[in-house]
């Protein structure tokens, strides 16, 4: 059909006419006036429709195939994540109760030294390099929290508050350059000052430089006026170095730390030091030293009249296994 101005009004003619009976279609309802002419059409265009149904029946299953495939790959992003979800939730797990045992090894060391202590966990870490070695821990004022106390956790010393907030603490680490705390030595009550040197072992300058000192020796902490800022008997270290005392007043000797300031986690903050000095007690205690290995003896008992020197024990002059000539009985015939 050429596209003539009498097309074009047939055209809008029909597309009104469609729209018309629609409107009616759906304001009628069940008693539309054309649900006798959609039944015949339906009658007369249904097998068409079946038909073609059939036809397209593969292509439709296809697609319903292709858009189940996307919900079963959304199912699938359900279920990893879900798993993802349960491995983490594992993994929180397992975070709980290691710090559940962090927690129960300090309680163990603050009732050891009788220290009423609050619990903190570590919340942010300063810079190491070109400033103070500083962690913040989440109590503050409010808490009990005050400046210049003693902070440790179960493996001994871990620093002093130098900063309170309301809510938060600054705890200079006791491997910071700028530290320094009053050391004792065990059981010879030896002392001394440590100062930190960042990811080496404590410098402790011993205030007697004749004292004999030993790899594996082991110091606590003297304890300040008034408890601040460190309170007496927390553990510090082992010795692992002595320099040659050289005839100096002092001596130094270097201290590994018992706490491992690269991994802090749970700590304690002395709000309350022990009545009495706690002295060695709070070091954990040695472990047993090796049972020595018995020797075994063995005795060997040579043969009464062998020659000691043959290497079968057989007699003088004798080849093993020979026998005396006949007539003799062993001996030398007489000379006539």
């Amino acid at each position: 059909m050429r596209d003539t101005r009498e097309s074009r009004l047939l055209l809008v003619l029909l597309i009104a006419i469609a729209f018309a009976l629609i409107t009616v279609d759906i304001r009628g309802g069940e008693d539309s006036p054309v649900d006798g002419a959609r039944q015949a059409a339906a009658t007369v265009f249904g097998p068409v429709e079946k038909g073609v149904a059939t036809a397209v029946d593969p292509i439709g299953n296809a697609i319903g195939a292709v858009r189940d495939s996307g919900r079963r790959h959304d199912r699938i992003s359900v279920l990893e994540r879900e798993n993802a979800e349960l491995k983490t939730r594992l993994g929180s797990d397992d975070r709980n109760r290691s710090r559940a045992r962090e927690l129960d090894t300090m309680l163990k060391t603050a009732g050891a030294g009788q220290y009423g202590i609050k619990g903190a966990q570590v919340i942010a870490i300063g810079a190491a390099q070109g400033f103070s070695w500083t962690v913040t821990i989440d109590i503050g004022s409010l808490d009990g929290v005050q400046r210049d106390m003693t902070v440790l956790n179960g493996d001994g010393l871990v620093g002093r508050v130098t900063t309170v907030g309301p809510h938060t603490a600054t705890v200079l680490l006791a491997n910071d350059p700028d530290f320094a705390v009053g050391t004792r030595m065990e059981k010879t009550d030896e002392l001394g000052f440590a100062t930190g040197q960042g990811d080496r072992p404590l410098s402790v300058q011993l205030l007697n430089g004749k004292h004999k000192v030993k790899k594996g020796d082991r110091l606590v902490t003297f304890g300040s006026q008034a408890d601040k800022p460190f309170v007496p008997g927390v553990p510090i270290g082992e010795v692992v170095r002595v320099d040659p005392s050289g005839g100096d007043l002092t001596r130094t000797i270097y201290v590994r730390p018992y706490v491992g300031f690269s991994k802090l986690d749970i700590v304690g903050v002395v709000v309350q030091a022990p009545r009495t000095d706690p002295r060695d007690t709070v070091l954990p205690a040695k472990p047993a030293a090796p049972k020595p290995t018995p020797t075994v003896t063995v005795t060997v008992t040579p043969t009464p009249g062998a020659d000691p020197n043959a290497p079968d024990g057989t007699a003088d002059g004798a080849s093993p296994g020979s026998t005396p000539p006949a007539g003799t009985d062993g001996q030398n015939d007489e000379q006539q």
